[in-house]
């Protein structure tokens, strides 16, 4: 059997402007509108992507998770292979209210946190975040590994709130250039409520995926591109070829998702 055929459910998407303060060719590169971002994921079998609107993140320090909500909420309606994280801010109560009010919506399946892009340290702000989450027992997705959100730092509020599941993004990814930063934060939570998803650039390192899988199991790893960042067909491409099984392979690509965000995905 080809995995090839699985309809993929990608965790850990974008759309939008790439705005970075330091400008240049990327900004265009890595942009693109949420019709863009379907159109793309349905080339690679992808055929639904839950999405953050990078107008919500950027430019670092500047973004507006007020508007990229309200965008994104209008998008998600829009586009039914695309759903909604809503994002949240703890510095900036309105996001609070938005997220009350859309997860309540059908588009929208969950939260998104950026401690890096917002510039927030998690360790200190984290405690309100994952009580609003546990009241709606929400799926958190979690930008880690830099040093505003280690993993070491996002899993005790997982430990404290186990209603809320909690999305480690970017397995590999680490500002220290320690590639174990996600794997040790699902290895080190205590009631199974943490996994990981493989948008990192360092997913196509050799073994890289494997490995995580060995470790933590292919029930604890999801399938993220970090589209429109990088392409999403490489990134399928990774998981389709992983030396791994194909009840792993389907797991990592579509079942673990329809799992975790019980039965919201349609």
């Amino acid at each position: 059997m080809s995995t090839t055929s699985i309809e993929a459910i990608d965790v850990h998407a974008h759309y939008g402007s790439y705005a970075r303060r330091d400008g240049g060719i990327v900004t265009e590169l890595m942009s693109a509108s949420a019709d863009e971002v379907v159109v793309r994921a349905a080339r690679f079998g992808i055929t639904l992507s839950i999405a953050s609107p990078l107008q919500a993140l950027l430019p670092r320090g500047g973004g507006d998770p007020v508007a990229g909500n309200l965008d994104a909420a209008a998008v998600a309606a829009r586009l039914p292979a695309l759903k909604q994280y809503v994002v949240l801010d703890p510095r900036v109560p309105e996001t609070f209210t938005q997220a009350d009010a859309m997860l309540r919506q059908p588009g929208c399946v969950g939260i998104k946190i950026h401690p890096e892009e917002h510039v927030y340290p998690v360790a200190q702000y984290g405690g309100p975040l994952f009580e609003f989450a546990a009241k709606h027992r929400a799926v958190v997705l979690a930008h880690t590994s830099e040093q505003n959100s280690l993993c070491s730092d996002l899993v005790p509020f997982a430990d404290q709130f186990p209603e809320v599941t909690l999305i480690l993004a970017h397995i590999g990814n680490g500002w220290d250039g320690d590639y174990g930063h996600q794997v040790r934060g699902v290895l080190a939570s205590r009631h199974g409520n943490v996994v990981a998803d493989t948008s990192s650039a360092r997913s196509i390192t050799p073994n890289l995926i494997e490995w995580a899988v060995r470790e933590v199991g292919a029930e604890r790893v999801l399938f993220g591109t970090d589209t429109p960042l990088y392409h999403c067909g490489v990134q399928r491409a990774r998981i389709d070829q992983a030396d791994l099984t194909d009840d792993q392979k389907r797991l990592i690509l579509r079942d673990n998702a329809l799992r975790i965000f019980r039965g919201k995905l349609g």
